[in-house]
């Protein structure tokens, strides 16, 4: 086996740099930090790039070879822009370094030393797509019918839950007790699965994303010479963004560091807010136990944010449980402006009201629209802001995905709605019938057009039809449980909106129609609120449907929940239904100009490591943030973590809207506002009043 690996690179030369002069005192030490351990807290906005970037050069400058340093980091656009600034710095060619992703790492590792871990140099990399489409052949294979049963999770969200155990080094008998306990009782099926994915990869010679890490880490455990290579190869280990590593990527960096202990992490707990995907909280406390010669360097002078801003965040962060070498107390370096404003509002619709005028006003100042980011913990919380904006003419920009409408499972929702008001509704019928294994659209037509004619024959609705036996023998047999249960949710909408009331056909089976026996035909009925229409649709068929499909479900869940206090608007379907389909066309048709000013909406977590002039955090309340499932599961603290994100992108001005009612999930509630506004004291923000004066 060749252990020789390419040859080192003669030593580069290039201008000396003036470190002093282009560093603060803070970097400045880390940078040019001793050989050993360095655990380097970097808070928001303390120039944490360029700590790394000057760290590269530094050691250039003391004779180390680009060849002999790593640099992982958690997405290829950080390596390009890392490497990139080195380059330009010092002139040395980006080629010259290993640097990139934990995952691009992992495989050039493999291609040269994964025989010895039964991975062949010529191995393909899976997709998530690939990966999800070869988990699903293994399923079939061994059980024909386990993906055809409505109460068995899909293959991608089988494919999660393996994930998720690899990456957090936990048997997956585990994580699918605690993470997914409806699904008890086939724990032994789905151990199987896993076992035969795992096969199945193997022999093929084609690696997942997790693979890529797995076997690397495998390597280094049992390949002594190969581990001796790596840890006697690379001088310095560098790793960025360490706080969102995972136990697979932690125990990676610890191998590789072990012999010559090189190893600079850098990171901010305060910004860990990635555990709900494997992210290890631990990590970077427990690089002290593995490492406990390790020198800690803090870095906090923010180059972002005002003083205000600051005096805010750390206050808010005071309430977060001790962490070693914390708190970070982040000092501003720009100039003073206002404090945060607070914003109570009545609800989520006065909440984007209040929003919408104070962009109003910041235009007025002279502000561009670009200059503003409104971020959020939940797509829902900003469905009436995006309609608002709609009605309004106001641009904006999702950032963070496809608007609240667009969302399939909103769509696949109001599909149901649009089906039972109408069931002329051929493009609805087809949406909807076409979630169900083995239907496409070719069959979907065929479908209408036989429960259509069965309709008409029989006198009855369309909806009754589905269930006729001349309609369930064209449904595709994966597919006919899913159909029968669809068809009875479409049933109880249909009746519940006082639809037909006639007997069923002679043909059907009668024993699913026991609760309508006791109609008369040409009864009246009176209709539900179109709020316990849209209930008995989440609550039906699509829930289990819906669980069973995402791994990410319950935000899913909260979308669809959010569209009750919604319906509770509406005195008629008809109605509702036209707003639905306006607001979707509304955002959905609109083309951006890429040169056109417009507002940006994101999610927090999806706003992690930018700017904003200006930005708006909605849904300061108790259940909105920290979300209330945060709260049942005792994830607070990472809420919290949330927000200070989304404190720490605000640059000069920031607010924070507090609704005290929520309609989303049912009848009207009383908010409080969030504990993690009502732990800082009032001397840190100013409550504007609902007009827009102080």
């Amino acid at each position: 086996m060749d252990f020789s690996g390419p040859s080192v690179s003669i030593g580069d030369q290039f201008a000396p740099i003036d470190y002093e002069r282009e560093l603060n005192p803070q970097q400045l030490a880390a940078v040019k930090a001793a050989d050993g351990p360095a655990l380097v807290l970097a808070g928001a906005g303390s120039g944490k790039t360029r700590t790394l970037t000057y760290r590269v050069a530094w050691l250039l400058e003391q004779g180390v070879y680009a060849g002999e340093i790593l640099l992982l980091t958690f997405t290829n656009k950080a390596a390009r822009e890392m490497l990139g600034r080195v380059e330009d710095l010092t002139g040395v060619p980006r080629w010259k370094f290993w640097g990139g992703t934990f995952h691009s790492i992992g495989q050039r590792t493999l291609r040269t030393h994964g025989a010895t871990v039964g991975i062949e140099k010529g191995f393909t990399i899976l997709d998530q797509g690939d990966a999800e489409s070869l988990l699903g052949d293994v399923i079939r294979e061994r059980d024909s019918t386990f993906l055809k049963n409505k109460d068995h999770p899909k293959a991608r969200v089988v494919a999660e839950m393996i994930s998720y155990a690899r990456n957090t080094r936990q048997p997956l008998e585990n994580v699918i007790l605690s993470r997914y306990p409806w699904l008890e009782d086939m724990v032994e099926t789905l151990l199987g699965f896993a076992r035969g994915y795992a096969e199945r990869k193997l022999r093929q010679q084609t690696l997942d994303y997790d693979d890529l890490l797995e076997y690397w880490l495998k390597l280094l455990e049992t390949d002594a010479q190969a581990r001796d290579y790596y840890q006697d190869r690379f001088r310095y280990v560098l790793v960025d963004e360490f706080q969102d590593t995972n136990k697979l990527q932690g125990s990676i960096v610890n191998l590789l560091a072990a012999k010559r202990r090189n190893v600079m992490v850098v990171g901010d707990n305060w910004q860990c807010i990635y555990t709900w995907r494997g992210a290890e909280f631990a990590n970077m406390e427990d690089f002290a136990d593995v490492f406990p010669e390790r020198t800690i360097y803090k870095i906090e002078t923010n180059y972002r944010s005002s003083p205000q801003i600051l005096n805010f965040a750390n206050h808010m962060m005071g309430g977060h449980p001790s962490i070693p070498g914390y708190p970070l107390e982040l000092q501003a370096h720009q100039p003073s402006r206002d404090r945060p404003y607070v914003l109570p509002c009545m609800d989520t619709r006065q909440q984007a009201d209040i929003v919408i005028r104070r962009l109003e006003g910041l235009r007025e100042e002279g502000r561009s629209l670009k200059d503003v980011a409104v971020l959020y913990r939940a797509h829902y919380q900003a469905m009436d802001l995006q309609m608002e904006l709609s009605r309004r003419g106001v641009p904006y920009t999702i950032t963070s995905g496809v608007r609240f409408f667009e969302q399939a499972h909103i769509r696949d929702l109001v599909a149901q709605l649009r089906l039972v008001a109408n069931p002329r509704d051929s493009a609805a019928f087809e949406r909807l019938v076409m979630l169900l294994p083995r239907v496409g659209a070719v069959t979907a037509k065929k479908l209408y057009k036989q429960a259509h004619e069965l309709a008409e024959k029989e006198r009855t609705s369309l909806v009754w039809a589905l269930l006729g036996e001349p309609v369930l023998k064209k449904v595709p047999a994966d597919a006919r449980e899913d159909w029968t249960q669809m068809a009875q949710s479409l049933l109880d909408m249909e009746r519940a909106m006082g639809g037909p009331a006639v007997a069923p056909p002679e043909k059907l089976d009668p024993d699913l129609f026991d609760h309508a026996k006791k109609q008369q035909p040409g009864e009246t009925r009176v209709a539900a609120t179109p709020q316990e229409v849209v209930k008995l649709a989440i609550e039906g068929w699509y829930g289990d449907y819906l669980r069973n499909l995402y791994d990410n479900w319950q935000s899913r869940r909260d979308d669809l929940d959010s569209l009750l206090g919604f319906a509770a608007r509406y005195e008629d379907m008809t109605e509702l239904l036209a707003q639905l389909v306006l607001l979707n066309s509304e955002t959905s048709d609109r083309r951006i100009d890429p040169e056109e000013e417009t507002v940006k909406l994101t999610t927090i977590h999806q706003s992690k490591g930018l700017e904003f002039p200006v930005v708006f955090v909605l849904g300061l309340s108790e259940g909105l943030l920290p979300l209330k499932r945060a709260i049942e599961d005792g994830d607070v603290e990472e809420e919290r973590r949330l927000l200070y994100v989304a404190v720490t992108r605000a640059m000069e001005e920031l607010y924070l809207c507090f609704p005290r009612v929520t309609t989303s999930g049912g009848p009207p509630q009383i908010m409080e506002p969030s504990r993690f506004l009502t732990a800082v004291s009032e001397e840190y923000y100013e409550v504007l009043r609902t007009g827009g004066g102080r």
